[in-house]
């Protein structure tokens, strides 16, 4: 399905793109043809943030709803994506950066203090199972971390305004090479790290006193896993701005096809958010074509009716 949806995302587009045009800019691209300008300088480039941008929120997910036994958590619910975001734009705004490599760091000082902070707020240590207080710290700290960016929004000046207006939606448009080799970086380093700890992660799975029984240094644990949603949310925040639901529904996937033990459940949620990310950008650029309609619009309109299903299966109750 990767690999289907990656072709679709290089003939989607405003302007129709002939099979054999696509396939001769890959094997002999001409710089002097227009056709081949588009498929090298944007939608290829496009497609690759768009694949690393769903392994890292995918894989993000299924680590945060590992780490806190949640199956709500996820980078979007819990406020990271909103940290990131202004954390990132308080970069751009205020010190005028804009090269990736730049705000990129913004990005992830930004996600780590919103995760600490929803983690404190919602003593995600102790309530691990009742998924209420820590989905409602991460609403709360959402909605205060979204007016502080609205604010930046409002007030930043015209030729900003409209960048941010398009990377706050969750747009790939416009993304270049610089974006998806930052991302790739970021999202390697924390793939790797959360791969390596698919081990403790299954010990942790039976309980946290259980898994240390079985010798898991639960504290080190902790630690490398908060590292590694750092660099994957806050990577894939700088680069494609603040997206929901995609590391909530993947999971959830990847658990029916993979069962329980995490050394596949990480990989294929990076897989599975990849791919539902390239449908909804290119399903977005279809439905308004020539204009297009965000990719993290079309996923919040498709995981907002998840998140209720999922609500509604656990019967939780309000505390």
């Amino acid at each position: 399905m990767l690999l289907p949806g990656a072709v679709a995302s290089l003939f989607a587009g405003s302007r129709p793109m002939p099979p054999a045009a696509v396939i001769e800019a890959l094997l002999r691209y001409n710089p002097q043809d227009d056709l081949h300008l588009i498929i090298w300088s944007l939608r290829l480039p496009r497609m690759c943030v768009a694949v690393l941008t769903g392994l890292a929120l995918g894989t993000a997910g299924a680590l945060m709803q590992a780490l806190t036994r949640n199956p709500l958590a996820e980078p979007g619910l819990l406020g990271i994506n909103a940290g990131a975001a202004l954390a990132v734009m308080t970069g751009i705004s205020l010190f005028g950066l804009v090269s990736i490599w730049e705000y990129v760091w913004f990005g992830l000082a930004g996600a780590g203090l919103a995760g600490a902070a929803v983690f404190v707020l919602g003593q995600a240590h102790e309530t691990g199972t009742n998924p209420v207080r820590l989905v409602l710290a991460g609403a709360g700290l959402s909605v205060m971390l979204g007016s502080a960016s609205a604010l930046i929004i409002i007030n930043a000046p015209p030729d900003v305004l409209d960048s941010f207006r398009s990377w706050a939606a969750g747009s790939f448009e416009g993304r270049g090479l610089s974006v998806a080799a930052a991302l790739a970086l970021a999202a390697f380093c924390g793939m790797l790290i959360a791969q390596a700890l698919a081990p403790g992660l299954n010990a942790l799975a039976l309980g946290r006193d259980t898994g240390a029984a079985l010798g898991v240094n639960t504290r080190m644990l902790f630690s490398l896993s908060c590292v590694a949603i750092m660099l994957l949310t806050g990577a894939a925040t700088a680069a494609a701005g603040p997206i929901g639901f995609i590391g909530l529904v993947a999971p959830h996937m990847a658990r029916s096809i993979a069962g329980p033990d995490y050394r596949w459940i990480l990989p294929f949620s990076g897989l599975i958010a990849a791919i539902l990310l390239l449908v909804a950008d290119v399903t977005g650029r279809l439905i308004a074509m020539p204009a297009e309609i965000a990719a993290g619009i079309i996923a919040s309109l498709a995981g907002g009716p998840f998140f209720i299903a999922i609500v509604r299966r656990l019967r939780l109750r309000q505390i």
